[in-house]
């Protein structure tokens, strides 16, 4: 039967915790490095420029798509053997995926990079997890938006050195990205030490526990996890709409360069360490996880109508900063409310389970979003995406304030008892 009690930290809990944080900071630092490039990188294998913002999203989707396949079997997978095999496996998979991407040539090679990087997409379950299994419960929602915060700095520093160095060359912020995911699996094949105790690892991994789909249905048949997933889902998808999508329209509409939109998202990094590492746990104790996740919500609805309004009727570069770091703040403080309700929400033996579950939920959210995103912008008007991801927030706040949640951070630590189709119980 699942362990409902907080469980014990490893041996060298204090190593695990300053790893976790070090990756986390290397894996965010590697993905932002090539954002501000990326739709520059794109422009050179299109045949015309209307093209670009179609074309970005259909590599993003690519990856999403791959990435919603996997990530349940890979967070079973660490649940069954570990957490530490497959963030090595993923670190492995990404610095050949993005070696693959800098290399093109055409954009056939592109989209087999973003397939192959999103078949290894592990790491972020499998750190979901590893957070969940070095913390108590009622210290989670904190710790997830300490790691958010010091991620910010791996946000603060990637995007501005992508910016640098695409003055130098386009490829060459891809190439960083691929060291960087080198960097990772070294570190973590000689420093990270196991976090999944033998005693709370499944013994077997079922087709059933690992069909996206079937892991969906099962998760949204509990009712501690129904209303948060939905929730999760619905703040995903505008947010989708604004990360694929957010370089063309500074281009487009403002006429910025990588440069500009990597000293930008750098900017966002600031507002996480900000948000998530001050102004979350001043939150948390008084208005407590529903109330952190609704505030982030009106946050980024605030956001998505200033971006609208620089796509339509008021491009300045003013209100496009503003509108992102809005949305972009109120994300950070939702995120990390609505992982530590989510973990708080089932065992120790789940965690690898409900990782592999929302991040290929996430995934599913990022493969329609860029789809969306680039039709709407393309042949609606280029308002369309954060119109309708405004919209979206309002179901958003909606569905949270319907959703359970044991607020961890207002009471004793309480994991609900409902485990009705639990895919461990055995």
């Amino acid at each position: 039967m699942t362990s409902l009690n907080p469980i014990a930290q490893p041996r060298n809990a204090r190593r695990a915790w300053v790893m976790l944080v070090v990756l986390t900071m290397l894996t965010v630092v590697g993905m932002t490095v090539v954002l501000p490039v990326l739709p520059f990188v794109v422009l050179q294998y299109v045949s015309h420029e209307n093209e670009l913002a179609l074309w970005v999203g259909v590599l993003e989707s690519i990856n999403g798509l791959c990435a919603f396949l996997v990530a349940p079997f890979l967070g079973r997978l660490s649940d069954r053997f570990g957490r530490r095999p497959v963030i090595i496996a993923a670190a492995f998979g990404a610095a050949f995926a993005m070696t693959l991407f800098g290399i093109g040539g055409a954009i056939w090679v592109l989209v087999l990079a973003r397939a192959i990087q999103g078949l290894t997409a592990g790491d972020l379950p499998a750190l979901f997890a590893y957070l969940a299994d070095i913390t108590p419960p009622e210290q989670r929602a904190r710790r997830f938006g300490i790691l958010g915060a010091l991620s910010g700095i791996g946000m603060m520093i990637g995007p501005a050195v992508g910016g640098l160095l695409a003055a130098v060359s386009l490829q060459l912020p891809v190439f960083v990205t691929a060291g960087v995911a080198l960097t990772v699996a070294i570190l973590s094949i000689f420093l990270l030490p196991e976090s999944h105790k033998p005693e709370n690892r499944i013994r077997t991994i079922s087709l059933r526990d690992v069909q996206p789909f079937t892991v969906f249905a099962t998760a949204f048949r509990r009712r501690e996890l129904r209303g948060l997933l939905i929730g999760f889902g619905l703040i995903a998808l505008p947010f989708g709409f604004f990360v694929n999508n957010f370089s063309v329209l500074a281009l487009d509409s403002i006429q910025w360069g990588p440069t500009a939109i990597g000293l930008l998202t750098a900017s966002v990094g600031i507002v996480d360490i900000l948000i998530q590492g001050v102004l979350l746990g001043i939150l948390l104790p008084r208005i407590g996880e529903r109330g952190v996740i609704i505030s982030g919500i009106v946050a980024q609805t605030v956001g998505l109508i200033g971006l609208a309004l620089v796509a339509s009727i008021f491009a300045q570069p003013w209100l496009f900063i503003v509108g992102a770091l809005t949305l972009a703040a109120g994300q950070g403080a939702a995120q990390a409310a609505m992982d530590g309700a989510l973990s708080n929400a089932v065992g120790d033996d789940e965690q690898g389970w409900l990782g592999g579950a929302t991040q290929s939920l996430n995934a599913a959210m990022s493969t329609v979003a860029p789809l969306i995103a680039g039709a709407l912008y393309a042949t609606v008007s280029h308002a369309a995406p954060y119109g309708l991801g405004a919209a979206i927030m309002v179901v958003a706040a909606i569905v949270i304030g319907r959703a359970h949640i044991v607020n961890t951070a207002t009471s004793p630590a309480v994991v609900p008892d409902e485990r009705a189709e639990s895919p461990v119980v055995r």
